[in-house]
């Protein structure tokens, strides 16, 4: 009667619907927009999250390839507008959006500027500890640069007027929202800084933010690191930090926080001038119980009602002390003594007398010395010399001409044979005295 029942895979049906999804054109093409949650970067590059809004959630799957264009790093509790397709992951029966491409929606933006923002003022140094000035215990004058109306001002005003009536408290209005906002914060702390104040309170009431976003601007960064007065910032934005929390020199986490952070109380001062009161009283008692018992003593010691003992006493050292210095300068001079007796044996060897008569004899000696080695000397150059003469007595031509020879010179020149003359040369004979010039008439040779 009916047809047989044909019963389907479930992995027939998930691709069916997988089949569905794919076909309908709205869904191959869709913006979302919504938090990220439960993200999951893969070691291959793929990026896995579900996005989230207040009514639901979808898993959300972008590959590695699409990664190439993201311009922030996503992280969980980002909102982000994604555009991508819907369609099945078959092997577990479930759809998601795999994301073609994402950016971050407008709070992510504004998040994304205050990362870059904090990062860039952080490595420049401006919320290093040794930068922070330390707060006043007791001010006599705060600076408030907060809006004129709204519940901030009246909260740190009426904090200060009941904790510590004694101080100013000085409104410098300014604008704390909207793009005009900055640069007025930025004009009344200048102001402020310059108004002698003690501490200044920089803030305003909790909002969006948006609404606190000047208080993350850059100008109004520097100007609190630049002011020469210590700031507190009063942003009413507890769980959150601004920049401007991260360079003052206190945060408090709200304007009337803040205001008790500037200033101590009434009651606690009472209380530490009490303290100080009583630990004065302390004091002074014990020190006049210190007196007054040294004063007993002095009173009744020995000394002040037997006064003689202390003259006899003081004798006695005298005593001492002179007997001592007598041993001393005894002692000192024997001392001297053997010193200089020392001291004039070595002059005796070192007198200039005893070295001059040392020297003389020295002299005396070393002249004789040389007188003996002279006439030695003399003698032996006279024996040298007489030696000498009589060589040369042997050797000399005179003597030889006074034998009968005699010396024939031409031209200045010893003529030793006839081969050097020729018939009417002109020749001088030398005898043993006198000596005659001669012309030549014949030469002999003999062979």
């Amino acid at each position: 009667m009916f047809g047989e029942i044909q019963y389907l895979g479930v992995s027939e049906v998930n691709e069916y619907i997988k089949s569905l999804l794919d076909s309908d054109l709205f869904l191959n093409r869709i913006y979302l927009k919504g938090e990220i949650s439960n993200f999951k970067s893969h070691t291959r590059g793929h990026l896995y999250f579900t996005l989230k809004d207040d009514g639901g959630r979808i898993s959300a799957v972008m590959f590695a390839n699409n990664t190439r264009t993201l311009t922030f790093t996503p992280e969980d509790g980002m909102n982000v507008l994604v555009k991508g397709r819907i369609s099945a992951y078959p092997a577990m029966g479930s759809y998601q959006i795999y994301v073609d491409s994402m950016e971050l929606d407008g709070l992510g933006n504004l998040y994304l500027e205050y990362e870059k923002l904090k990062e860039k003022l952080l490595k420049e140094g401006l919320f290093n500890k040794d930068h922070k000035k330390p707060i006043p215990k007791y001010p006599e004058r705060i600076g408030i640069v907060t809006a004129d109306t709204g519940a901030a001002v009246r909260d740190i005003m009426s904090t200060i007027k009941r904790r510590y009536p004694l101080c100013e408290a000085i409104l410098f209005p300014s604008l704390v929202q909207g793009k005009d906002a900055a640069p007025n914060i930025v004009k009344q702390i200048e102001v402020a800084d310059n108004f002698g104040c003690d501490v200044l309170i920089v803030g305003r009431g909790g909002g969006s933010i948006e609404d606190l976003w000047a208080f993350n601007e850059e100008i109004v960064a520097r100007a609190i690191y630049n002011a020469k007065t210590p700031i507190i910032s009063a942003v009413g934005h507890e769980p959150d930090f601004t920049i401007a929390d991260f360079v003052a020199d206190l945060r408090a986490p709200t304007p009337t926080g803040a205001a008790e952070m500037a200033v101590p109380t009434i009651l606690d001062i009472n209380n530490l001038i009490n303290q100080y009161k009583l630990r004065l009283n302390k004091n002074i008692k014990n020190l006049v119980n210190t007196k007054f018992i040294s004063l007993y003593n002095l009173k009744n010691s020995f000394i002040l009602k037997n006064p003689m003992s202390l003259y006899e006493i003081k004798e006695q050292k005298l005593d001492k002390l002179l007997d001592d210095l007598q041993k001393n300068m005894t002692y000192y001079m024997d001392n001297k003594k053997v010193l200089l007796e020392r001291n004039l044996n070595r002059l005796q060897f070192v007198s200039p007398m005893a070295l001059i008569n040392t020297s003389e004899n020295i002299l005396k000696s070393l002249r004789t010395n040389l007188n003996n080695l002279m006439d030695k000397y003399l003698i032996k150059k006279h024996n040298y010399l007489d030696n000498m003469i009589t060589t040369l007595k042997l050797v000399n031509p005179l003597n030889i001409l006074s034998n009968g020879y005699s010396l024939v010179k031409k031209d200045d020149k010893v003529i030793k044979d006839t081969s050097k003359l020729k018939v009417k040369d002109k020749i001088t004979i030398k005898f043993y005295k006198g000596e005659v010039t001669s012309e030549v008439l014949e030469v002999r040779n003999n062979e």
